[in-house]
Parts: C-alpha cells; sequence; structure tokens
C-alpha cells in the first residue's frame, strides 16, 4: 500500500490532533501519583466511560472479531458477548463499592479487606503478576496486531514497527500520566470510530461483494467447518452442538462469571476499576461503567463483523491471502490477518484515516496498560515493599521508568505469539476459576487473602498442566480446559475461605464501615460490630434494584446489538421487534438507576 499526499496529510492530522492535547498535562501528571496514576479523582464520567471504550478497542479488537468469524462465524462472538453480564453486574454491584474504597489502586483494595502478612503478600504478588506478567501478555498481543497490520500495509518486519510504537506511546505515557491517557483516549475513539465505520463501507461496496444484499446473499450460500452458518446470530444446537457448548454455553454459563479478563473481570478491577476510582463521584463511576458497556457492545462491533464477512467472499482461504500478500512472512499468517488484508481496497485519503485509527487503537490500548502496569509496579510494589518514604516525584519518575520497562518487556513477548486468537484463549485458561471470588469478596466475610492465594496458585497451576498435556499431543478442547480449571480453583478457594486463618475482626469492621455492602453476607459482622438497621441502610443500596437493573441492562444492550445486526441483514420484522424490546428494557434500567439514586442520593454522591 502506497500513501499519497493527501493521505500523508490526514494521517499527520489525525496523530496531532490525538497527541498534542495531552502534552499540557505534563506539569499536573508530576505533581504526585495520586495525579499521575488517578487524575486527582476528579473525572467525569463520559470521560472515564470514553476512555474504557477506547483502551478496550486497540488494532488488535478488530483482528480477534475476524479471527472469530471465519472460524466460527458471528455466532461465535458470544465468547465475548457473554462478559455483558459480567460489565452491567460491575455497574449495578461494584461501581460504586469501588469508588467508596478510596483507594488509589485496586490492588490497595487488599489491604483494607484483607489484614496480616497474607494481605500484603496477595497485593504485593499480583502487583507483580498482573503488573508485569500479564500486562505484558496484553501489550504483546497488542503489538502482535500492529506488527501484522504494518506488515500487510506496508510490509515492515515486526522490529521496525515495535520501534515506531514504542517511541511514539512510551513518550506520552511517561509525560502526561492518566490524564494525558484519557484526553487521548476521548479523542482517539472517535477517529478509530470513524475509520472503521469507514472500512465497513468501502468493504461492503466492493463489485466482489455487491452491497449489503450481495454480502447478505453470497456469505449465506458459504458454510465453514462443520456446517457452520456464518450469519447465525446463534450457534447451531442440533448440527453442531460441540460449537455451541464452546461459544455460548460455557460462556454464558460459566465463562463471565468465572473468568478475569482484563477489561471484563468479575466485580471489576485493573483499568476498569482504575478509572472507576478516578471518577469524581460514586455516581460518576456508576456512569462511566455503563456508557462503557453500552458502547462496547452495541456501537462498535458490527463495523469488524462486516468486514469479517466481506473477507470470506474476497479471501475464502488462507492461501488466498498468502498470494495477495507474497512478501508477507509466513509465521503472520492467520485468520485474523484477514482485516488488514482487506483495508487495501481502501481509496486514497481514506487510507490516511484508517492508518491514523489504527495508530490510535493500538495508542489507546498501549498507552492505558503502561500507566496502569506501571501504577501497580510503583505503588503497590515498589512504594509498598522496597521504599515508602521517597518523595511524590521520586514515586513518579519511577512510574515514567516503569512505563519504559513495560514496554521493552512486552517487546520481546510478541516474538512467542503467532495470532490474537491463541493469545486470547491463553488469557482466558490462566484467569480461569479466580472470578467468582472476585464477585463474592465483597459481599461475603468469609473471603480472606488466603483463598485469593490458593485461587491463584491453583489456576496457575492447572493452566500449566493443561498446557503441557497439549503439548504433548492429548487432545483436550479449550473450552474443556476452561471448566476443569474452574471447578478445580473454586473448590480451592472455597476449603480455604472455610478452613484457612481468617480476616481480623477489626479489619472487617472497618471495611465494613467503609464500604458498606449491601445483602445478608455481612450479617455476623453487623451483629458483632452492633450496627443498627439505620447505618446499615446508610449506602442506600438495595439489591432487589440492583438484580432488576442488571437483567433490564443486560437485555437492553443485547436487544441493540442484534436490532442492529438484524436490520444490517435486511431483517425488517426481526429487527423492529428487536427495538421495541430494546425499548421496553431500556426504560426498566432507567428506572432501575434512578431509583438507586433516589434511595441512596446523599451518601452516593458524596465525594471521597
Amino acid at each position: 500500500m502506497r500513501l499519497v499526499p493527501l493521505d500523508w496529510i490526514i494521517l499527520a492530522a489525525s496523530l496531532i490532533v490525538c497527541f498534542l492535547p495531552s502534552l499540557f498535562f505534563a506539569r499536573r501528571a508530576g505533581r504526585s501519583t495520586s495525579e499521575f496514576f488517578a487524575s486527582g479523582r476528579s473525572v467525569p464520567w463520559w470521560l472515564a466511560g470514553l476512555s474504557m471504550v477506547a483502551t478496550t478497542f486497540s488494532s488488535d479488537t478488530p483482528n480477534l472479531v475476524t479471527d472469530i468469524v471465519r472460524r466460527n462465524g458471528v455466532a461465535g462472538n458470544w465468547v465475548w458477548w457473554a462478559f455483558t453480564l459480567t460489565g452491567v453486574a460491575t455497574v449495578f454491584f461494584y461501581a460504586r463499592l469501588w469508588r467508596r474504597s478510596g483507594v488509589l489502586t485496586d490492588l490497595e483494595f487488599y489491604e483494607i479487606r484483607y489484614s496480616g502478612r497474607a494481605a500484603a503478600a496477595v497485593r504485593g504478588f499480583r502487583a507483580v503478576y498482573l503488573g508485569l506478567f500479564f500486562n505484558c501478555m496484553i501489550l504483546a498481543t497488542v503489538n502482535l496486531a500492529a506488527c501484522k497490520i504494518a506488515g500487510i500495509l506496508f510490509g515492515l518486519p515486526r522490529w521496525q514497527t515495535l520501534i515506531a510504537v514504542g517511541l511514539l506511546n512510551v513518550a506520552f505515557a511517561a509525560h502526561s500520566g492518566l490524564w494525558g491517557v484519557l484526553v487521548i483516549d476521548m479523542i482517539q475513539f472517535l477517529v478509530m470510530m470513524t475509520a472503521v465505520i469507514a472500512a465497513a463501507v468501502f468493504a461492503v461496496r466492493l463489485p466482489q461483494v455487491g452491497g449489503l444484499e450481495g454480502l447478505v446473499e453470497k456469505v449465506s450460500g458459504l458454510q465453514g467447518p462443520g456446517g457452520i452458518h456464518f450469519l447465525n446470530l446463534l450457534p447451531d444446537f442440533q448440527n453442531n452442538m460441540d460449537m455451541a457448548v464452546a461459544v455460548f454455553i460455557v460462556p454464558l454459563a460459566v465463562q463471565w462469571w468465572a473468568v478475569w479478563y482484563p477489561g471484563s473481570e468479575p466485580g471489576g478491577g485493573s483499568y476498569i476499576a482504575q478509572r472507576m476510582l478516578a471518577s469524581k463521584s460514586e455516581k460518576d463511576s456508576l456512569g462511566a461503567v455503563l456508557f462503557f458497556n453500552v458502547a462496547h457492545y452495541v456501537l462498535r462491533p458490527w463495523p469488524w463483523i462486516l468486514v469479517a464477512l466481506a473477507s470470506l467472499i474476497v479471501y475464502p482461504q488462507l492461501s488466498d491471502i498468502q498470494a495477495a500478500f507474497p512478501l508477507l512472512d509466513p509465521r503472520l499468517l492467520g485468520h485474523d490477518i484477514a482485516y488488514p488484508a482487506m483495508l487495501v481496497f481502501l481509496p486514497a485519503g481514506f487510507i490516511g484515516l484508517m492508518v491514523g485509527g489504527l495508530i490510535a487503537a493500538t495508542s489507546s490500548t498501549v498507552l492505558t496498560h503502561l500507566n496502569w502496569g506501571a501504577s501497580y509496579l510503583v505503588h503497590d510494589f515498589y512504594r509498598r515493599f522496597i521504599r515508602g518514604d521517597a518523595p511524590e516525584r521520586h514515586y513518579v519518575t519511577a512510574g515514567r521508568a516503569a512505563t519504559a520497562g513495560l514496554f521493552l518487556a512486552a517487546s520481546g513477548l510478541v516474538y512467542l505469539l503467532d495470532t490474537a486468537k491463541d493469545a486470547f484463549d491463553l488469557i482466558l485458561q490462566v484467569g480461569a476459576g479466580t472470578g467468582l471470588l472476585y464477585l463474592v469478596r465483597w459481599f461475603w466475610w468469609r473471603v480472606n487473602a488466603w483463598a485469593e492465594i490458593a485461587a491463584m496458585t491453583a489456576s496457575f497451576a492447572v493452566s500449566v498442566l493443561l498446557l503441557i498435556l497439549r503439548r504433548n499431543g492429548v487432545p483436550l478442547p479449550a473450552h474443556a480446559g476452561l471448566l476443569i480449571t474452574v471447578a478445580f480453583t473454586t473448590v480451592c478457594w472455597m476449603l480455604t475461605a472455610y478452613l484457612g486463618p481468617q480476616t481480623d475482626r477489626g479489619t472487617l469492621i472497618s471495611f465494613y464501615r467503609k464500604v458498606r455492602p449491601a445483602g445478608p453476607g455481612w450479617a455476623a459482622i453487623r451483629t458483632e460490630a452492633g450496627i443498627g438497621e439505620t447505618e446499615k441502610r446508610g449506602s442506600g443500596d438495595s439489591m432487589p434494584t440492583a438484580l432488576l437493573g442488571w437483567m433490564a441492562g443486560c437485555s437492553t444492550i443485547w436487544s441493540g446489538l442484534f436490532t442492529v445486526g438484524n436490520f444490517l441483514y435486511g431483517r425488517w420484522a426481526w429487527g423492529f421487534g428487536l427495538l421495541a424490546w430494546f425499548a421496553l428494557s431500556g426504560s426498566v434500567l432507567v428506572r432501575c438507576l434512578n431509583r438507586m439514586w433516589m434511595g441512596g442520593s446523599a451518601p452516593g454522591n458524596r465525594k471521597l
């Protein structure tokens, strides 16, 4: 692909618009770690929500969706659509609790919820485990996608792409802190959405595709492995039960609550928790997560899906991609590369916009993960366990150094990965079984630090064992391995919660008074502490209202997602029917939100 002068002008303009505003936040970010990692806890809901959406929209995301569609059809996306249950649960059950906790990072939570050396050990271990290992794995996945896109579009080798990505993002992440990241995210989201919508429009309008009608007609005549019908929104339960179990039943029945995955953590965590903690009030925290989930699942998927479906017509087999790009490194060839392969059909001007959008998509995620990972390594490990008496500027400098180190470590991992889907499956596997603990630890006093250690250890050990078995030729489907890991991990941490050392009563009482979780799980602590009904209800939280809001929120998001899909397919009756359901469930959702704030407006809106 060659960029004409118009493309270069548009590309340069998009980069200037995205990155220039962040330069103004350097002085503010350098004041303290609270400013560098949490924006002084003064972020409005719309900015925090836009940042969440932009962060989860990286250059690997359209590649991943394309990989899924080409292998398992549109219905294969249930492996991540199921996380709607997790995201909306965070809105109604956890967003306000996180904001009330007042911690700087979600790992600081461990030492206000648990007691003793075990609490400190969990915090320190997860700071390195998540901030370094897990974070570098995510960054490597993003950088791998960038390498594939640059290889297809410009023939660049991996090392050149990594240098370009590193120089741009490390400089801005180290310079401007979270405020700069948030502002960059906001602008980049607009650039990214414009670019991917343009890519979908031009992909569908290709002569060999023939518009939306031609796309639906031609793809309807195709069948994938196992007789998959690519357009189906639900898997084929009669003729392909194995796939239905893998991509629909297991994700909806188990995966959403059992698996820890960055951006979709049960109960919130990682950079989602970082944005909630940076919000200026509980109401802003809740609003940010709600906006994120609606945009994440309703607004974004279909432009990617349309390009993926069009790629089935243009490049039916991987060999067709290889033939079209003979200079491509064979090690990069996979179904995920079909997305950048479709971008070569963009006209002049839009190529520059698309390249700018892909750079923005990569940067929004890389910047967030660098800042988030550095916050763990500096605030939760270095400051907590190595040097806790230095001035604030020292920790800001350490954060900037950690930012650069994280990118270098992640760049090395790029050479060990092959496809976005492989990395996605690996991350799901390693995080399997821990999710339920992260859900119940807010609402059940018995969960202790040793249960967290047991869950992490069991999950990692089983994941390594299953990986060894697969490498030695044992045929074990990914969803079967997930279920095994979840079952073993859950048993381990539940036994530890009952039989292991208990959290100090004073710590439990202090945590309850600070966070005020609803429900019966803290009844024993409330009774022991002599907390009366008036104080018990002081948070204004209502579990029945939260449950109804959770169900209405999931219904609203899924009906909105499939309303768009059916209209694109030309299925007007289904589209209007789902639109009516969307309006009905949306009205219930709004009523639940209003009831929550009427019931607890005084403490709920109070800034910490």
